[in-house]
């Protein structure tokens, strides 16, 4: 796999082309309308994936990922097929973006990178953006699905009680000792026992563009964990967990797995231990 990130510089070379698919995965936990504010201003061309629509909507649980045949319908209908280009990007810089990469190499897509400090750095640099919702030709997307990318709750206790596969959560470091409670109400504060704290923030610079590989390796050893071994990020709902398979995907480790579930779940359930300190 060759570096998961695209420069602005590379895409602004490409706007256009053919079997070049751009897509805005921007998503806010509080109340900002990401739709809204693609429809204010996008990069030219691009879709807007809607990540709480494009999940499984019978699930308790927030953004689960959907089956493959409603996946690939749904991106289908934005016009993206396998053989095209994707290139996803948020209105964060690198946050929610990582999470569409994710689900698409989950669902079988080889050709998904991110925009490296997303819109904010398209903008800075005085790009052009474009109005309005597009409507573009639909397109057949076939989701041959990757399962070893995703865990499970059953998963990810085997991961945690055999030592198989590192535990990283990227939540920040209050919630992840609980000394600051849980957005979502009704969930504990705290951590699995045995996984170790790797905040996404450690792993992006001011500009938002996700770190060099020499410095990624630093914070993974910081945090005590080794990039060339199996993984399995966590995190509250499966948004930033996504951002340590991309940075470990920077360092050559393309097979990292994320607990869809992640906190939500977990946090949920009484009768899952719970850890509380550093």
């Amino acid at each position: 796999m060759s570096d998961p990130m695209v420069s602005t510089e590379q895409l602004a070379a490409r706007v256009g082309a053919p079997d070049l698919r751009i897509v805005d995965a921007s998503w806010h936990l509080d109340s900002r309308d990401a739709l809204e504010e693609y429809r204010a201003g996008h990069i030219p061309g691009a879709v807007f994936f809607d990540i709480d629509a494009i999940s499984d909507t019978g699930s308790r649980l927030p953004h689960m990922l959907p089956q493959p045949k409603a996946f690939a319908e749904a991106v289908g209908a934005l016009g993206i097929s396998n053989r095209d280009d994707i290139v996803v990007y948020d209105s964060a810089g690198l946050f929610s973006a990582a999470r569409v990469w994710w689900t698409f190499r989950a669902m079988g897509a080889e050709r998904a990178r991110v925009l490296d400090g997303g819109l904010p750095k398209w903008t800075e640099e005085g790009r052009p953006l474009e109005k309005g919702l597009p409507a573009p030709p639909p397109a057949t997307f076939r989701a041959p699905f990757k399962a070893g990318l995703v865990r499970d709750l059953p998963g990810v206790r085997r991961d945690l009680g055999t030592g198989g596969a590192q535990v990283v959560d990227a939540r920040p470091a209050a919630r992840f000792a609980g000394a600051a409670p849980e957005p979502r109400p009704g969930l504990r504060s705290g951590h699995m026992p045995g996984a170790l704290s790797l905040p996404l923030s450690l792993l992006i610079d001011l500009e938002g563009k996700l770190k060099p590989a020499g410095e990624l390796r630093a914070a993974f050893a910081a945090a005590g964990v080794d990039p060339g071994r199996p993984v399995t990020a966590t995190c509250g709902s499966g948004i930033t967990a996504a951002g340590i398979a991309l940075a470990l995907a920077r360092l050559g480790n393309e097979w990292a797995a994320v607990y869809d579930g992640s906190w939500a779940e977990w946090g949920a359930l009484s009768e899952l231990p719970v850890e509380i300190g550093a």
